[in-house]
């Protein structure tokens, strides 16, 4: 199968030397697209910026901002059987990007936000994707509740839901524990494993999955 996986998470400059952005590593993203590959699917890998070495048999495009992913994802997104979003975008932008550094003028300094484009969102209706589609709720509380609420209003067919609160799974480990979250409101926990072997089991079930929805 055709599988598209985003992965890492976005940079949103304030000024040349400055950003807004998050502790994703891209770790679990990778994972997904090297369990991918070896099983013998065909992998485009959209990455933010990270310290990872991608499969060698992945298609991979490497971007910075949230603008970069939703370009790259929207062009790449009618080509795929399935699509898994694991990046951390950012959901805000600062309105006015500064030509030089910021300088210290005062004790406190106002950042006006605006919201970056709904990558996840817009896969159902502005890019016109069919196939299978599984997003990444990264929560700190009512893990359950907010992952299936996501997966209501983005149009997914699986959500799979991680606690970032904790420190030995989620962002920045080695390491994850998840709970898959489905449209009929049934949830199944996924024991604290390695990510890579996680991966594995992602990507078969995921594959086994969309085999069931979208028939050969």
């Amino acid at each position: 199968m055709k599988i598209l996986i985003t992965a890492g998470p976005t940079r949103e400059p304030l000024d040349p030397v400055r950003y807004l952005s998050n502790r994703s590593s891209g770790k679990m993203g990778y994972a997904l697209a090297s369990a991918a590959t070896a099983l013998g699917h065909e992998v485009t890998l959209i990455s933010g910026p990270v310290l990872l070495t991608a499969p060698e048999n992945a298609l991979t495009h490497r971007v910075e901002t949230a603008q970069e992913m939703f370009d790259a994802v929207g062009a790449a997104a009618k080509h795929q059987d399935i699509a898994i979003f694991a990046a951390a975008v950012a959901d805000y932008r600062p309105k006015l990007i500064h030509d030089q550094k910021i300088k210290k003028h005062s004790n406190t300094l106002t950042l006006e936000l605006e919201r970056t484009p709904d990558i996840l969102g817009s896969m159902r209706s502005t890019f016109q994707f069919t196939g299978y589609l599984v997003g990444f709720a990264a929560e700190t509380e009512n893990l359950i509740e907010n992952a299936l609420d996501k997966l209501h209003r983005k149009s997914c067919d699986l959500i799979i839901a991680n606690d970032v609160s904790r420190r030995d799974a989620g962002f920045d480990s080695d390491e994850n524990e998840v709970i898959l979250c489905f449209p009929s409101g049934q949830t199944e926990p996924i024991p604290h494993q390695s990510k890579q072997t996680l991966a594995h089991d992602l990507v078969q079930r995921i594959v086994k999955l969309a085999t069931e929805k979208i028939p050969s």
